[in-house]
């Protein structure tokens, strides 16, 4: 292959400068990040409902229902299993998504018309399908993002994809505030629908302008239809993923961060519970102050977005990004334990949440971006649900425990501590893991798209790449990956030859 310079020197454009993103990924990037936004947007409008509703029988009984919950992700992956063998991509996320509509359609249509019949009963159905489905949720939007860009192209943008998650986990709150108190809980069902069914577009959109990079070249040279993959399933066992999860080390290491995750997430979850009951009487003035909070909360997080979660990961790697969230939350309850305040608790559920969502996240999904493709939906499907509810589990047991012995704020932190210490040390093995396994993805990366100026193909020259219709290569845990013949040198604009281009990783 040979490449010519045009006498026309390329020079940065200012969203190469600013986000470090190729004028041929705006569009992807931008429809992910829109897909997102009304992701989050449903969810978020919907959890101060969850959580008022959860409070309804006191704060025992939402113990009791994350134990359910969890039970309930356990049952529910088989048959998502199943969906991921049999269905196309495109009615996978139609199943996924529309399921999630009528199910709140129906939710409103009984709070609406038979108000009689909602009751604590009901209300803790509502609270447990929520908590099983928002999982489904963000899991396939993940999925989707880990099947169509490569791990480099994770380490750059899944961070700005996330503002826009994080837009509409702000705008969500927000809009539940505003009119949880004048419309009522039943309404917010019904806008949250709406928001869902522009993530299913949003979902369809990305399908359409994004080739699966699995399926882009064969061993011919000869560029495969963008489309052409959405005829084909993934196939399979429909208990695929869950075997995938305890035969590998790596996906077992995922699995073990996202436990990990969970367990804080909900220390400071019921901490957060018992303090509103204590203040707020009602199930929309509840909704409404946890609707505050969630909205201050991810204006920290946005804050976070912008200006420092895609440098830490380009510069010190998804081990360091990882490891930031379980240091974090350390010196977290260290200050809630110390001062023991409702603001103090305020800015510890910002400080780890943003963190979580702002950093530890993108750099999180980029760990799948280097599993194949049935693992990509399956394995993630039972770590992202039935893994994180187990966490769940365990956090709201240990709450309890200590609760019940009457143990105060710094019993917590000496359980805090050595499970944030392992979970340090586990991230920087991950981050180092799925390094190993990227390097095939950097030896066989497609060249940017010939379009871009200053740059001109020679006729005959080969399109696309040799990952095959598998997707990455499947690399043993402790293997080293083996041996690629190096990609031919070319030139980009702007680059000497043999120079790295601009926004590649060393």
């Amino acid at each position: 292959m040979s490449l010519t310079t045009m006498p026309d020197a390329h020079r940065p454009r200012p969203w190469e400068l600013v986000f470090n993103i190729r004028r041929d990924e705006i569009a992807p990037v931008l429809v992910a990040a829109l897909f997102f936004f009304f992701v989050l947007s449903a969810l978020m409008v919907l959890r101060p409902a969850r959580d008022a509703l959860g409070l309804e029988r006191g704060i025992e009984s939402v113990r009791g229902l994350i134990l359910v919950t969890a039970v309930a992700t356990l049952a529910v992956n088989p048959l998502f299993g199943w969906l991921v063998s049999r269905l196309r991509r495109r009615q996978l996320i139609g199943a996924t998504y529309g399921s999630l509509v009528l199910s709140l359609a129906g939710f409103w249509g009984l709070m609406e018309y038979a108000p009689g019949m909602v009751s604590q009963a009901s209300s803790q159905v509502f609270y447990i399908w929520f908590n099983v489905f928002n999982l489904f949720a963000t899991m396939v939007f993940w999925a989707l993002l880990a099947e169509r860009f490569t791990s480099e192209q994770g380490k750059r943008f899944f961070g700005l994809i996330s503002i826009g998650g994080t837009a509409g986990a702000i705008f969500g709150p927000w809009l539940t505030s505003e009119l949880a108190e004048s419309l009522g809980t039943a309404s917010l069902l019904l806008v949250a629908g709406s928001f869902l069914l522009l993530a299913m577009s949003s979902a369809w959109a990305l399908l359409w302008i994004t080739p699966d990079r699995s399926t882009t070249g064969t061993g011919s040279g000869a560029a495969a239809s963008p489309r052409a993959e959405e005829t084909a399933r993934i196939g399979g066992s429909a208990w695929a993923g869950i075997h995938s999860v305890f035969r590998s080390a790596y996906l077992g290491g995922v699995a073990a961060y996202v436990m990990l995750t969970a367990v804080m997430v909900t220390l400071v979850y019921f901490t957060r519970l018992q303090t509103v009951a204590g203040i707020a009487d009602g199930v929309d003035a509840r909704a409404a102050m946890l609707g505050r909070i969630d909205m201050w909360t991810h204006v920290v997080v946005l804050v976070l977005q912008l200006t420092l979660a895609g440098r830490i990961i380009k510069r010190f790697g998804l081990g360091v990004a990882l490891a930031i969230l379980p240091a974090a939350t350390a010196l977290g309850f260290i200050g809630l334990a110390t001062f023991g305040s409702f603001a103090v608790l305020v800015l510890l559920e910002a400080l780890t949440r943003a963190v979580q969502r702002a950093i530890a996240q993108p750099a999180r999904e980029t760990l799948f971006t280097v599993v194949d493709r049935e693992d990509k939906y399956k394995a993630k499907a039972f770590i992202d649900t039935f893994v994180y509810r187990a966490g769940d589990v365990a956090g709201a047991q240990t709450e309890g425990a200590l609760g019940r012995l009457g143990l105060a704020m710094g019993s917590l932190v000496s359980v805090v501590l050595p499970l944030a210490l392992v979970w340090m040390v586990l991230a920087l093995w991950l981050g180092r893991a799925q390094s190993r396994r990227a390097m095939p993805q950097v030896l066989h990366a497609p060249r940017p798209a010939d379009s871009r100026r200053g740059v001109r193909r020679s006729s005959g020259a080969p399109a696309g790449n040799a990952t095959g219709a598998g997707g990455p290569a499947r690399v043993h845990d402790g293997d080293p990956p083996q041996a690629h013949p190096p990609p031919a040198r070319r030139e980009l604009p702007g680059t000497r030859l043999g120079a790295r281009p601009h926004g590649s990783s060393p």
